[in-house]
C-alpha cells in the first residue's frame, strides 16, 4: 500500500488531500517536528536522504518533492482527473503552477519567517541590531517581493477564472495551497478578494477536511 510519511505542519498536508481527492488507499506513518528547533526527526533520513517531508513511497519506489509526488499520484491514480488534457494551454499553466509554488512563491515566504524568528529569537543584547537589520531587509526586499507575488497570483485568477489552471480544479490548485494558506496566516491576502474566496473554497472541498481529520493539526501561523 502507498505510504505518506507526514510530518506534522508540513508540505505533506497536501499529499494527504491528493490522495482524499484521489481516493487512493494509502497508509501514514507520522514524525513529530522538534519542539525547540522545529526541524524533521533525525528518522526520515531513513527513508529520503535529505530527512525532509513529504515523502511517499509506493511499492518500490520513493518519491521526495511535493509537485513531483503530485504529478506521480495525479499520472498513476487519476484516470484523466485533477490535470488538463496534455497539450493544451491549461496544461501549460497547470505545468507552471505545479513549478512555481515552491520555485517562487515559497522563497519569499521562507524569508520572511526566517527574519521574523532573528527579531524574535536574537540574544537579548544584540537584538536591537538583529530586529533593525532584519526590518531593512524585510522593507527593500521581502516585502516588495511578496507583494509582487500575491498581486500577480490575484491577477491570475481574475482574468482565468475560478481555479489556477483554468476552468477545472486541478493538482495545480493543491500544489498552490501550502504557500498561500501560509501568505495568509501571516495576513498577507487583505484586499486580496480572488485569492480570500480561492482559499475559502479549497478550505471547503470534503476532500480537504478529511484530508486534515488523517493529519492531524495544521498551523501555518
Amino acid at each position: 500500500m502507498l505510504t505518506v510519511h507526514h510530518l506534522n505542519n508540513s508540505r505533506s498536508q497536501r499529499v494527504l488531500w491528493m490522495l482524499e481527492e484521489l481516493g487512493v488507499p494509502y497508509q501514514i506513518e507520522r514524525y513529530e517536528r522538534n519542539a525547540k528547533t522545529m526541524l524533521a526527526p533525525p528518522s526520515l533520513q531513513k527513508i529520503h536522504p535529505l530527512g525532509k517531508s513529504p515523502v511517499v513511497t509506493d511499492g518500490k519506489s520513493t518519491l521526495a518533492e511535493s509537485g513531483a509526488i503530485l504529478e506521480y499520484l495525479v499520472e498513476t491514480y487519476g484516470e484523466g482527473r485533477f490535470s488538463p488534457e496534455p497539450g493544451t494551454p491549461s496544461f501549460l499553466r497547470y505545468r507552471y503552477w505545479l513549478h512555481y509554488a515552491e520555485g517562487s512563491l515559497m522563497p519569499p515566504l521562507l524569508l520572511q519567517l526566517v527574519f521574523d524568528q532573528i527579531e524574535l529569537k536574537s540574544p537579548f543584547l544584540v537584538r536591537p541590531v538583529a530586529k533593525a537589520i532584519s526590518a531593512q531587509v524585510k522593507q527593500l526586499l521581502v516585502t516588495p517581493n511578496l507583494k509582487r507575488h500575491l498581486d500577480f497570483l490575484e491577477s491570475e485568477l481574475e482574468a482565468h477564472g475560478a481555479w489556477f489552471a483554468g476552468r477545472s480544479f486541478s493538482a495545480a490548485d493543491v500544489q498552490l495551497s501550502f504557500p498561500i494558506e501560509a501568505a495568509s496566516s501571516r495576513g498577507l491576502l487583505a484586499k486580496r478578494p480572488k485569492l480570500t474566496d480561492w482559499l475559502r473554497r479549497i478550505q471547503e472541498r470534503p476532500a480537504y477536511q478529511r484530508a486534515l481529520e488523517q493529519g492531524g493539526p495544521f498551523d501555518l501561523s
